[in-house]
């Protein structure tokens, strides 16, 4: 019985693009960009270079590139996702990106596969373009996890500074020094736009719509009326603090109850798949006897739909709105 070790092959050449432009990011930027740093990107860069302004110049352009550059080809796919993810890298070079990783999914396929090259073509692209973008989509994931975690203690740190007397403006300072990444960038960056005159509140506004983020709307809203209206700003704040901390035990509750369906559900969507790639490496000659028939490539054409039906329909119960 001969056994195919094309699917995966096709697998480990996937997972060696999403490896490669993770390694590529680390090299080009180093340990600052990671999110597991202690100390922020913004009080790295300001240790290498003491121009406040220029590092502020460098952090906002990073921030607003990515929806600023939709109208590259191919780029819209994962506009929206690198701008949550604050991806470093500019569009041209994520571009560059995708048609390198494209090039070298090829060669591996030329390599490892005897594929038509028509078929190494389609895939190389598949693999070159996914691969990217489920990087991307990874680090947009982990990033707004972590700003989720550490927004109801940068709240009440905030609160904290405001009772023993310092301004707002001060109280927004002392969270970009005290907390990491990623709020700690986010809310230095905040304060350095304050220093040279922006509206603080405007400026949370912008870093909630960017994040797409409902508790920093709230953060926001809170900070504007206070300014209109006035009030006691600590109070309003703590009340705010422990709005957005039973927000996220409510968030992590229904994650841990739907847990058990999102994993069947990607079970039943997977199974089928694995099982088509289990056959064809068992028995690449499986289907030989049928694949001229005429019903065969309909069939598998509503398979593949129905398939798909299934791997949304499935995300879609899942997916509880709280």
């Amino acid at each position: 019985m001969e056994i195919s070790a094309a699917p995966l092959i096709y697998l480990l050449i996937f997972v060696a693009v999403v490896v490669i432009v993770q390694g590529l990011y680390l090299t080009v930027f180093g340990k600052s960009i990671s999110l597991d740093n202690r100390v922020s990107r913004r009080l790295q860069l300001m240790q290498k270079n003491s121009n406040r302004e220029e590092v502020l110049e460098q952090l906002r352009k990073e921030m607003s590139q990515h929806m600023t550059s939709r109208g590259i080809p191919l780029y819209s796919l994962l506009a929206d996702k690198a701008q949550k993810a604050n991806i470093a890298f500019s569009p041209k070079q994520l571009v560059m990106l995708m048609a390198a990783m494209t090039a070298v999914s090829y060669a591996g396929l030329m390599i490892g596969t005897e594929a038509s090259p028509p078929v190494r073509a389609v895939l190389s692209v598949l693999m070159g373009v996914g691969g990217v973008y489920f990087w991307v989509n990874k680090q947009a994931k982990k990033r707004i996890t972590l700003m989720e975690e550490q927004l109801a203690d940068a709240v009440e740190l905030m609160v904290r500074s405001l009772r023993v007397g310092h301004p707002f403006a001060s109280a927004i300072g002392i969270v970009a020094k005290e907390v990491p990444d990623p709020l700690g960038t986010e809310f230095g960056v905040i304060a350095d736009e304050a220093a040279y005159g922006r509206n603080v509140a405007d400026a949370l506004k912008a870093f909630a719509e960017r994040m797409d983020n409902q508790d920093l709307r709230f953060l926001a809203v809170a900070v504007a009326i206070q300014q209109q209206s006035g009030g006691n700003l600590a109070e309003i704040l703590e009340g705010l603090s422990k709005v957005i901390r039973a927000r996220y035990k409510l968030f992590r509750r229904v994650r841990a109850i739907t847990a058990e369906a999102k994993w069947s559900g990607m079970f039943l969507s997977g199974f089928p798949l694995a099982a088509l790639v289990g056959i064809n490496m068992v028995d690449p000659n499986y289907y030989v006897e049928v694949k001229d028939a005429p019903v065969f490539v309909p069939a598998g054409i509503f398979v593949g739909v129905m398939l798909t039906i299934n791997v949304f329909y499935m995300k879609i119960m899942t997916n509880i709105k709280v």
